[in-house]
């Protein structure tokens, strides 16, 4: 796999049981760009190795005054460097090629399972820790990936060349066997500590983005209520923590890098001293002494390499982990998608609750609990939360169909949409049915002053399309992301829209108009928003109240306001929500509600007046 080949046609089914496996899994599916590495590590570091001889050759050349040999070892030297010049230059590029693919698959990995599970993803995780898995940690994957082919290189060029000597100069060999192996394994003892002290490094850091996220996404609120301060206290104290977290990890790999330089040293002074020793006894040539001093302080530059896997490993393995426990999320409900593909249509159809929205018609659904709001919506797009009975569209379960084919037939709006950074073009570029155009999307949703707003904050602009949308419309009040967001809800025109509060941040003026255009945007198409809104209850063809998780009554919404005290409690924020109609009295032919409880008489003179505030507003807007 090249860089220019990605993404992945297909990245593959991850080994998400552990950190450690899903490291070994990404190794495994990396094999032959690992073998390249490898051998061109091998290329590189033998090269390297390989100076010493040729460095010792010509020094005896010059000592036995041998211009023969002297033309050899520069032959040899020649053919060692360039021999070194390749293989480093192509080591670098299978290196970064294994770096950056080995992100790669890790990066669509998440991007297809943050796809599969939806929004039920920020439910199960935090937010914080999606972005550090996503960002910072798929590099340290990535490098450690890429770093165990170079290591493996450096291990056997280092078996290599003890061999080498023990064969060349015994009785120096063994000196240098001896202790190369020590100088291997002598930071073993202090890798625990600093793994566990970069773990903790990392856990800090991914609270502290976890922090600056939420804040982020509330600086809004924040302001509004006068938290900032509050907020940016808690970051800097968090931000410390991360620093004198970092500056203990640093402490113990410093000490490992000491320790990696000075045990070289040590050995190196201990050759030399040997060595002119057995040179003064005549036992080894001054040639033979140069060639193992060279080779011993070359070796030191393939054992930093243990050191990089040791450091790679340690911050990699709660990377890993961290990716692993995304990756190992599933939906709650997931068949596998046994059928063929296809959008279904027909009734939409809830079993757990009873909830039944006809085809091609508007239904309001009112919830008492706006939580129980938020999770009947998704299950009815299929992103249930928890196990449930599976939602039946025209009498198919959502959960038999393939994920692309299902969420192409419902999709849901949820209460806080998110608007992308980019242009209003762009914003709207999704896929659809392609029978609704934006600017009628835009017009249903009574985005008009929205536009306007665009293209007022983008300078040189005359196109509202072309009008740029900051990072999740910062930039646009709380309405006016709400109306743009179901501007894209009805572009996309599916066969089931399910809207979730889709009004509650506009004002009513506003709400009825955006009822009325829904309403006549989506004819015969099915709609479901939930809602408690009078405005929209009024104009849906069909209200169904739900008494916790079941459905209590259904009808339009003045029957119901008249008929069900439980459904007008909700609607109308009343007290008392779960009076019992006996308790609560019976209405007079004057409109009045009479009850025996200690409350006294409770009117519905509040109700009645609502209702003919309704009807005033749909006669001054006929007359506009």
């Amino acid at each position: 796999m090249q860089i220019q080949d990605l993404p992945f046609p297909d990245p593959g089914v991850p080994d998400a049981r552990s950190g450690p496996r899903f490291l070994w899994w990404l190794f495994r599916n990396q094999l032959s760009g690992q073998l390249k590495a490898l051998a061109w590590g091998l290329l590189h570091f033998v090269s390297v190795a390989s100076l010493p001889f040729c460095v010792g050759v010509g020094v005896q050349a010059a000592v036995d005054r041998s211009g023969g040999r002297l033309a050899l070892a520069g032959g040899l030297m020649a053919l060692v460097c360039a021999g070194n010049a390749v293989g480093e230059t192509f080591l670098h590029r299978a290196a970064v090629t294994n770096w950056i693919t080995a992100a790669a698959r890790v990066q669509q990995l998440l991007g297809r399972r943050a796809a599969t599970l939806g929004s039920a993803l920020t439910r199960r995780v935090a937010a914080g820790e999606v972005v550090a898995v996503s960002t910072g940690d798929v590099e340290k994957i990535g490098w450690f990936v890429e770093a165990l082919s170079r290591f493996t290189a450096a291990a056997v060029t280092i078996v290599l060349v003890c061999a080498g000597l023990l064969v060349y100069q015994p009785a120096l060999g063994v000196a240098v066997a001896v202790g190369l192996p020590v100088l291997a394994i002598a930071v073993l003892p202090l890798l625990p500590r600093a793994t566990r002290r970069a773990d903790v490094q990392r856990e800090k850091a991914g609270r502290a983005t976890e922090l600056a996220s939420d804040t982020v996404a509330g600086l809004r609120v924040l302001r509004g209520i006068g938290g900032e301060d509050l907020f940016l206290d808690r970051y800097r104290r968090a931000s410390q923590e991360v620093r004198h977290a970092a500056v203990r990890s640093a402490r113990m790999w410093s000490l490992i890098a000491a320790i990696q330089v000075l045990l070289p040293g040590l050995l190196l002074i201990t050759v030399v001293w040997y060595g002119v020793h057995l040179a003064r006894e005549g036992r080894i040539t001054v040639g033979e002494l140069v060639t193992v001093y060279s080779s011993v302080m070359l070796l030191t530059y393939p054992i930093r390499h243990f050191e990089e896997i040791a450091m790679a490993y340690s911050f990699s393995r709660p990377s890993a982990r961290r990716a692993a426990h995304v990756l190992s999320l599933e939906r709650a409900t997931d068949t596998g998608g046994s059928r063929a593909a296809g959008t279904p249509a027909g009734d939409l159809y809830d079993p757990a609750t009873g909830l039944l929205a006809p085809a091609g018609r508007l239904t309001a659904v009112v919830c008492g609990d706006p939580d129980a709001a938020g999770r009947l919506a998704e299950r009815l797009g299929g992103h249930a939360s928890e196990p449930s009975p599976p939602v039946l569209l025209g009498g198919v379960p959502l959960d038999e169909l393939p994920l692309d084919s299902a969420r192409e037939a419902v999709l849901v709006q949820d209460k806080d949409p998110v608007l992308l950074s980019g242009t209003l073009r762009e914003l709207l570029d999704v896929p659809a049915s392609g029978a609704v155009d934006p600017p009628d999307a835009l017009q249903a949703a009574q985005c008009g002053d929205v536009l306007a707003a665009l293209v007022q904050g983008s300078l040189g602009t005359e196109d509202p399309m072309d009008a740029r949308i900051t990072e999740r419309g910062r930039s646009l009040s709380g309405g006016q992301r709400q109306r743009l967001a179901l501007a894209r809800s009805l572009v996309t025109d599916p066969e089931v829209l399910v809207l979730d509060e889709p009004t509650s941040a506009v004002d009513s003026h506003t709400e009825a108009r955006i009822a009325e255009g829904v309403r006549g945007l989506r004819a015969g198409r099915t709609t479901v928003v939930f809602t408690s809104s009078p405005l929209l209850l009024d104009r849906a063809d069909r209200v169904v109240f739900l008494d916790g998780d079941t459905v209590a009554a259904v009808g339009g919404h003045r029957d119901l306001v008249r008929t069900e005290p439980r459904y007008r409690a909700v609607v109308t924020r009343e007290t008392e929500p779960g009076a019992a109609p006996a308790e609560a009295g019976t209405v007079r032919a004057d409109g009045v509600l009479r009850a025996d409880g200690a409350d006294g008489a409770v009117r519905a003179d509040g109700v009645l007046r609502r209702l003919e505030e309704i009807e005033e507003l749909e006669e001054i807007e006929e007359t506009a």
